[in-house]
């Protein structure tokens, strides 16, 4: 391969590269930019299909040399588009999607590209499991380097808790190791503070013998939401920590395995994931049976990435998507009067509202051992309006930002930057609170012109 750093143009850099590039002129543009977020539409100059990390670091070069914005695209599913940039140059890591298993070492390590589908199909095979969130198609890498909450956090923790290291193209171009004995302060920045410091093109993860779980979702009358919501904020936080469980308001999909008789009903949900012995289940959701305007009870025994997969048939790419996110510490009775004001009025059914509790395990990882620190809340809440047709956005951006507001007074303060859409730097601030000063100073050091800024960006500190 032509020695990196020295493209001057784009066919230099595409004579250096074991993978392509793909230009506005070329017939492939429109798909090689296409988002999972239809609602954002980007224009990149440029976009590289790196094959390995060689490309990774030639692009990088480029990319800096030419004073393009460069931006980072895993699976594409962030929701602010921050995978892409208008004019600029994306990088492109879908190609670079292995994923290897050290069955023995308990140990998974995942190319910067790849799916939770694949990560997910490749350590069941082996009985194992690390989490991740709860759409297969979300890249993994991105979702794990920004925290990475979904249905294992009680039982194991966030994803950056099960990070063990990571390979990373820097800003200059050089490929470092980041784990506890080598570049310590990055490998503590990356885990929480998502791709502001270089091109994570492999991860190792921790991995957990889970395997086959008893999971699935209860669905209430929306006339018991309220006090399903009261019961649900003490039984969760009580519940042993093989138990997961997110709470949810939802419309019912119109589609099998869902009763006709409910289809596009409002319901109150909770997507549960029993993760100990099978056997154990009934005994940890009988209390979940007993509650009040109970409609469907789908909860069974499965394979992990069978729960991992479920939502990806209703949400597929190319849709409208606003999200708006927090954190929660509790859940006064003041917020559950909002919460089932706003589920009242759901505009269609692929709109959503998540409670997902990131106490147990995650609640064992100090506030300044990851960026993540927001350790002492119990929850996050993420709204999301999402919809097919184009002319229904504003709709349904309307709709996720009123309820925002109006639940705002009784949030944490700080969101999980996964769920966030562009809201400015004060934001991005406020995320990581007390962790922000280091990720400024840490990022000075390895990125000190910002060249990975097309993020929930943290700005060098001077």
């Amino acid at each position: 391969m032509t020695e990196t750093g020295t493209a001057t143009s784009v066919d230099d850099l595409a004579a250096q590269l074991q993978g392509s590039v793909i230009r506005p002129e070329d017939t492939n543009y429109d798909e090689g930019r296409a988002l999972y977020n239809a609602m954002i539409d980007k224009r990149p100059a440029l976009i590289v299909r790196a094959a390995g990390v060689d490309d990774v670091v030639a692009a990088v070069n480029y990319g800096r040399e030419q004073g393009l914005d460069i931006a980072i695209r895993g699976g594409g599913h962030s929701g602010a588009g921050l995978a892409s940039i208008d004019d600029g140059l994306v990088i492109d890591l879908r190609d670079m999607n292995g994923v290897e298993v050290d069955a023995e070492g308990r140990t998974v390590a995942i190319q910067g590209g790849a799916l939770f589908a694949d990560v997910d199909a490749a350590t069941n095979a082996k009985g194992l499991a690390t989490p991740g969130g709860i759409i297969s198609t979300t890249g993994a890498g991105g979702l794990m380097l920004g925290g990475g909450l979904g249905n294992l956090t009680r039982t194991a923790g966030l994803s950056i808790d099960n990070i063990l290291g990571a390979e990373v193209v820097l800003a200059d171009g050089s490929v470092v190791n980041a784990n506890e004995s080598e570049n310590p302060d990055l490998y503590w920045a990356i885990r929480g503070g998502g791709g502001n410091f270089g091109v994570v093109t492999k991860i190792i993860a921790r991995l957990h013998p889970i395997d086959n779980v008893v999971a699935g979702p209860m669905f209430w009358s929306l006339d018991n939401a309220a006090d399903l919501l009261k019961w649900y904020r003490k039984f969760i936080l009580d519940a042993p920590e093989e138990l997961n469980g997110f709470f949810a308001f939802l419309r019912v999909p119109p589609a099998e395995p869902f009763p006709e008789e409910l289809h596009m009903e409002r319901v109150a949900a909770i997507v549960w994931n029993w993760t100990g012995p099978a056997e154990g289940a009934d005994e940890a959701l009988a209390e979940a049976r007993s509650q009040p305007g109970l409609l469907m009870d789908g909860v069974q025994p499965m394979p992990f990435p069978a729960l991992q997969s479920a939502f990806d048939p209703i949400y597929p790419a190319g849709e409208q998507w606003y999200w708006r996110a927090n954190f929660i510490e509790e859940i006064p009775d003041e917020a559950v009067e909002k919460h089932v004001e706003f589920a009242s009025t759901l505009p269609n059914w692929k709109c959503t509202m998540h409670l997902y509790p990131i106490d147990g395990a995650a609640h064992r990882v100090g506030a300044s051992d990851t960026p993540w620190g927001y350790r002492h809340a119990n929850w996050g809440q993420v709204i999301v309006g999402v919809d097919a047709d184009p002319a229904n956005a504003e709709e349904v951006k309307d709709w996720a930002i009123a309820y925002h507001e109006a639940l705002q007074p009784f949030t944490a303060g700080g969101a999980y930057v996964n769920m966030m859409m562009d809201e400015g730097q004060e934001r991005v601030k406020a995320s990581y609170g007390q962790n922000y000063d280091r990720l400024a100073k840490i990022k000075a050091e390895y990125d000190p012109a910002n060249v990975f800024h097309v993020n929930q960006n943290i700005q060098p500190s001077s």
